[in-house]
């Protein structure tokens, strides 16, 4: 099993001895944690929607316009995820994403 890295930077930073250390506090290397967090979130929140509007019979070329990026482009980037999405649809339809 893959150990998650934000696992782990929160036990060494909740194992981090400050008056050891030049580094007041750990509150910065958390905040880019949870920063990441919210990008990664946010990303996963773009292909869902992106897969929803291609399923809902959005064209790629409109896609792409929102995105600003070339028909191509949006396709390459997230045709994997309209597939993926569409195949678990099909596997249990009752079952939401």
């Amino acid at each position: 099993m893959k150990s998650d890295p934000r696992s782990s930077a929160e036990k060494w930073l909740d194992s981090f001895e400050p008056t050891q250390s030049p580094m007041k506090d750990g509150s910065h290397l958390r905040a880019i944690g949870d920063a990441l967090t919210a990008v990664e979130n946010a990303g996963d929140a773009l292909e869902r929607a992106v897969a929803e509007a291609h399923d809902a019979g959005d064209s790629w070329e409109a896609i792409s316009v929102v995105l600003g990026t070339s028909r191509q482009a949006a396709h390459r980037k997230f045709a994997h995820r309209v597939a993926a999405a569409h195949v678990r649809r099909t596997r249990n339809p009752a079952q939401p994403e």
